[in-house]
């Protein structure tokens, strides 16, 4: 027996409850990822400031755990951090030296030192990072202003803004020199900002384009199902 074989349409399926838990979750993370963003860099900027906090109260564990973290992060050399609850917020090398911390000891050493209670307690970030990163989050503070009409910055500029930080902390590296808490935060915030200005308008347009599709996939009629051509 010959015949024309029955076709069968694909019906399409609805969309199920966890694609669409997950497509609100696009939604929600490209109209808000400036908040997002700037929540956390606060939080990173921020958290290692507890650290002292917590030496200074007698909470040695959460302050470890925060050390620890950041360790992985940061250099956190005593002479290129600052310090809470003690005499100078940037002590130099002699005060932290008779404040306790190892002369001519390794680098490994000499990041351990934390402080104590007579030369304050180190935050758990470097100068040139706490720096860098809360130019980070007030850049993108200062960014929701402007957020519908800012161009990204120009390369050439953001290189220009770069060269001083650059400058600083190789200089310094090799031994040429020595820099200082101011030098490491001016270099770091004008890297910071920069760092924001270029990138986050690119950041803006992908999101918006992410939206876009997102949203004209939940507005599309789903296409009426094929009769049934068999017999």
């Amino acid at each position: 027996m010959t015949g024309k074989q029955p076709t069968h349409s694909t019906v399409p399926q609805p969309e199920s409850g966890l694609s669409r838990a997950a497509g609100s979750i696009v939604i929600g993370m490209a109209r808000h990822w400036l908040a997002i963003f700037n929540t956390v860099w606060a939080l990173y900027v921020f958290v290692p400031f507890l650290a002292p906090i917590f030496m200074e109260i007698g909470w040695q564990a959460p302050a470890a755990v925060v050390y620890t973290i950041y360790s992985v992060l940061c250099h956190q050399l005593p002479d290129h951090s600052y310090f809470l609850f003690g005499p100078s917020f940037i002590p130099q090398t002699p005060e932290l030296i008779a404040g306790g911390m190892q002369a001519g000891a390794s680098l490994l050493i000499e990041r351990s030192f934390i402080g104590n209670e007579d030369i304050g307690w180190k935050v758990a970030l470097c100068q040139r990072d706490v720096a860098i990163y809360f130019s980070v989050f007030l850049a993108g503070l200062s960014y929701t202003l402007v957020r519908n009409r800012a161009k990204p910055l120009s390369l050439k500029i953001f290189i220009l803004l770069t060269i001083p930080m650059a400058i600083d902390g190789l200089t310094q590296l090799i031994g040429w020199r020595e820099s200082n808490w101011w030098l490491r935060s001016v270099t770091g915030a004008l890297f910071g900002a920069a760092a924001v200005f270029l990138v986050y308008p690119y950041v803006e347009d992908a999101m918006q384009d992410v939206l876009d599709t997102e949203l004209r996939r939940r507005a599309a009629p789903m296409p009426a199902p094929e009769p049934d051509r068999a017999g």
